[in-house]
């Protein structure tokens, strides 16, 4: 094995500039691919966190404008759900729907304490809306049962508004502000990577507003679904139940508007599998440049040491063993430069992740444990590919041609 080593060393540095270039031929390639997958693992990561499986099975849904005349209505009416839409929805279940929650929302409310004030805009949710619309807690609680029920005036602020309302955000719960001339108690705070909007109990801002019952959306909690037909299925039936309620044409797409997640997510989700698969095929495209040199120098190598391959055949070396020594110093001279790209691909994913790799469009872009694991086994593949033609070569040696031309 030393042996060996010393003849590794001896080939690395028998021509230094052919084997830097060449070096640094694998070691780019390595580096790109890390990179690449570094960050299309942040762009799925992001995926993930933007619209994970459990938000994928909401249906969102608004009022519209009806674009057919039906039973005796003209088009161009306007359809606003009501908060009596809810329980028919509901009470589709089975298959279908799981639950169904209404949304108001109060554009512009002011904030304020001794401190100071904030302006944005306030939601009247659901317990669940914390999972459909993705929000972080990081101090306190989300809306739950009892809020609603108690028509609590209770309110979930943002980090930054809890920072400029009380100074600091983990000190902000169980404390209070004022709004809509009331005073509120912060049940919690949420991080504000995604939104700056002001959370309170559903049935306590219908109360306040006075809007006859009308709601913004309701968000529906699909219950079984598998695949774009389940969707689909739900949305129909959401559709048709409305569609009923409101007198308009079940196939009148206008009159109310309804995004479907799920059919979102598998979308994304196949565009990403597509972006992964496409970065793998550029990464290794791109190592194509450094087997060919590792090749190049392999060959080269055995050249130069026809003789010194004559002799040891000469005194009983077997075609086995010139072949493996070939090999084994090709995979070495691929794994060194291509740890160098390893390393640099880690640090600069590593830097990428320090300075973006928090935002909505990139998350946590490092490589992990399973990644580096992929890449070696693609350092020894790639290798002995390239050491395999000029090993094959080496063992073809005749002892008595190699002593001769010598």
């Amino acid at each position: 094995m030393l042996d060996l080593f010393r003849e590794i060393l001896q080939t690395l540095g028998h021509n230094k500039l052919r084997t830097a270039l060449t070096g640094l031929a694998v070691a780019w390639g390595i580096f790109m691919l890390i990179v690449l997958l570094g960050m299309s693992r942040g762009l799925y990561n992001s995926a993930q966190r933007n619209n994970s499986m459990e938000q994928a099975s909401y249906v969102s849904v608004w009022g519209g404008y009806t674009g057919k005349a039906h039973k005796g209505y003209k088009e161009g009416r306007r359809v606003s759900l009501e908060e009596s839409d809810i329980d028919p929805v509901t009470r589709l279940g089975g298959r279908t729907v799981a639950e169904a929650m209404g949304s108001v929302r109060i554009d512009s409310a002011k904030l304020a304490t001794m401190r100071e004030y904030v302006t944005g805009g306030i939601n009247g949710v659901y317990p669940g809306m914390q999972i459909a619309d993705h929000v972080e807690m990081v101090h306190g609680r989300f809306i739950n049962e009892r809020d609603l029920s108690e028509r609590r005036k209770v309110v979930v602020i943002n980090e930054d508004n809890a920072r400029l309302l009380f100074g600091a955000a983990d000190s902000a719960v169980g404390r209070r502000v004022d709004c809509m001339g009331l005073s509120w108690a912060v049940a919690g705070v949420y991080s504000s990577a995604r939104s700056r909007t002001s959370y309170v109990p559903f049935t306590t801002a219908m109360m306040l507003t006075g809007n006859s019952g009308r709601i913004n959306t309701m968000n529906v909690r699909l219950a079984d679904v598998h695949d774009i037909s389940d969707a689909e299925e739900a949305e129909a039936a959401v559709r048709g139940v409305l569609s009923r309620r409101h007198e308009f044409a079940s196939d009148d797409n206008g009159a109310v508007h309804i995004w479907n997640r799920f059919e979102n997510y598998l979308q994304q989700k196949k565009s990403i599998d597509i972006l992964q698969m496409v970065v793998w095929v550029i990464g290794l495209l791109t190592m194509l440049s450094g087997i060919v040199g590792v090749s190049n120098i392999m060959f080269v190598s055995v050249r130069e040491r026809i003789h010194e391959i004559g002799v040891r055949r000469a005194i009983g070396a077997k075609p086995r063993s010139i072949l493996i020594q070939v090999l084994a110093e090709s995979v070495a001279i691929t794994a060194i430069f291509g740890y160098v790209g390893v390393f640099l691909g880690i640090l600069v994913t590593e830097v990428i992740d320090k300075l973006i790799g928090q935002s909505d469009f990139l998350y946590n872009p490092r490589v992990d444990i399973n990644i580096a694991v992929e890449v070696t086994v693609v350092l020894i593949v790639v290798g002995a590919l390239a050491g395999l033609f000029p090993a094959i070569k080496a063992t073809k040696v005749k002892p008595v041609e190699a002593l001769r031309d010598e």
